[in-house]
C-alpha cells in the first residue's frame, strides 16, 4: 500500500517534542493498525559511548525510537518523554523512523577522523522491529558500515533479521559482524503478556539456528530475567536447552531493572495480573531501580550450573553490566546489550 498522501496533518505546537526531531510527516496504514510512524531527518547517526564504558564498543546507531515490540519492562521507555509522548502505550505505539539515517551514516563515516571503532546496533530500540519492514533502513546502514571497513554488531529480537543474512556474510567476509538474539522467556503465555510485540520464542529460536546456519556465532541475551515469574530453575533448565539446541554459542543473563518510569508500566501491569507479587518487588527493588545484591548472587549461584551443563559458556568474560551505560544521546544509560560473543553477569 502506497503511503503517499497519507501524511496525517500536526500543528506546530502539538508535538513540539517531535518538531525538534526534525518530523517530516506522521503516517498511519492499515497495515500497522494502531501504530503511528514519525517520520524524521536526522542530523546524525553514531553516537558516541561514554568514555568511562567499558563495552566492546565505541558507538551506536539507531533507527528508531519507540518500539512496536511493547514489551513492559524496556529500560528505553522515558526516552519518549524528550519528545513530550510518554513512556507508556506511547513508546510501543509512536514511533519515530529516522527515514536518512543510512545516507547521514555514509557520510559520518567518510570522515577522514573517523577511525573505523565498532558500532553496535539495537541498543536502545530494536533495529528489526516490524517497522523494519516498511522502511528497510538496515541494509544501508549494513553496507554503510560494510563498505567503511567499520566492525559492528547487532541485537535484535526481530525475526526479520532473516532477510539481511546473506548481506550480513558479505559483510564478515570483510569486517568483524558480531550478532546477538534477545530471548528471556520461553512461555509463550507469558512471552505474550509481557512482551506482546515480539515474535514468538518459536521463532526466535528458529532465527538462532538459520544464523549459526550462515556461520556465525550468536550469543543469546537471557535478559532480563523477571524477578518470581521468569528465574525458576525448570524455566532458565528448558530455555538454556533449548537455545544449546538451536545452536548458541554463548548467553548474557542479568536481572531486570526498573528504572524511571519504566518501573510504574510494568508495576501496573504486575498489579493486574500478578497482584501477590507487589509486596515481594517492593522488598525486593526497594525505591531503587534495581534488585537487591542478594537476589543478584542468588541468581549467578543458579545460573551458572545451568550454562556449564550446557554448553552455553562461550568465551567467558563475566562482568557486572547491569547498570553500564550504553547511549550517550538517546536513551537512559542502562545496558540492553552488546550483540557480542561474551558471557555477562
Amino acid at each position: 500500500m502506497r503511503w503517499s498522501g497519507q501524511a496525517l496533518d500536526a500543528d506546530d505546537g502539538a508535538l513540539p517534542g517531535l518538531e525538534r526531531a526534525g518530523l517530516v510527516r506522521s503516517v498511519q496504514t492499515p497495515e500497522f493498525e494502531g501504530i503511528t510512524f514519525h517520520e524524521v531527518l536526522c542530523k546524525s547517526a553514531l553516537n558516541k559511548m561514554p568514555e568511562e564504558s567499558t563495552l566492546p564498543f565505541s558507538f551506536t546507531v539507531n533507527a528508531f525510537r519507540g518500539c512496536s515490540h511493547a514489551c513492559r519492562y524496556c529500560f528505553a521507555r522515558p526516552s519518549h518523554e524528550y519528545l513530550d509522548l510518554d513512556a507508556g502505550a506511547d513508546f510501543d505505539s509512536q514511533v519515530v523512523v529516522k527515514t536518512n539515517i543510512a545516507a547521514v551514516l555514509r557520510k559520518e563515516l567518510a570522515r577522514k577522523s573517523w577511525k573505523r571503532e565498532a558500532v553496535a546496533l539495537g541498543t536502545n530500540t530494536d533495529p528489526y522491529q516490524r517497522a523494519e519492514g516498511r522502511y528497510r533502513l538496515m541494509p544501508g546502514i549494513i553496507r554503510a558500515l560494510t563498505e567503511s571497513g567499520t566492525p559492528f554488531s547487532i541485537l535484535t529480537k526481530g525475526t526479520l533479521l532473516r532477510r539481511d543474512l546473506p548481506l550480513l556474510k558479505m559483510a564478515a567476509a570483510q569486517v568483524d559482524v558480531g550478532i546477538g538474539v534477545s530471548l528471556a522467556i520461553n512461555d509463550t503465555a507469558l512471552q505474550k503478556q509481557i512482551e506482546p510485540g515480539t515474535p514468538s520464542p518459536r521463532a526466535r529460536l528458529e532465527m538462532i539456528r538459520a544464523i549459526t546456519d550462515a556461520g556465525f556465532s550468536c550469543n543469546v541475551m537471557v535478559a532480563p530475567v523477571i524477578p518470581f515469574l521468569t528465574d525458576s530453575t525448570s524455566h532458565l533448565d528448558g530455555l538454556f536447552e533449548a537455545l544449546s539446541e538451536a545452536g548458541a554459542s554463548s548467553v548474557t543473563v542479568f536481572p531486570m531493572h526498573l528504572r524511571g518510569s519504566t518501573r510504574g508500566w510494568f508495576m501496573n501491569w504486575l498489579a493486574q495480573e500478578h497482584p501477590a507479587l507487589i509486596r515481594r518487588y517492593r522488598e525486593l527493588y526497594g525505591r531503587g531501580a534495581y534488585v537487591t545484591p542478594e537476589y543478584k548472587r542468588w541468581l549467578a549461584s543458579r545460573v551458572e550450573p545451568l550454562v556449564e551443563r550446557h554448553g552455553l559458556g562461550g568465551r567467558s568474560e563475566h562482568r557486572d553490566v547491569s547498570a553500564a551505560g550504553i547511549e550517550s544521546r538517546e536513551a537512559p544509560r542502562e545496558l540492553v546489550g552488546a550483540g557480542a560473543a561474551l558471557t555477562l553477569f
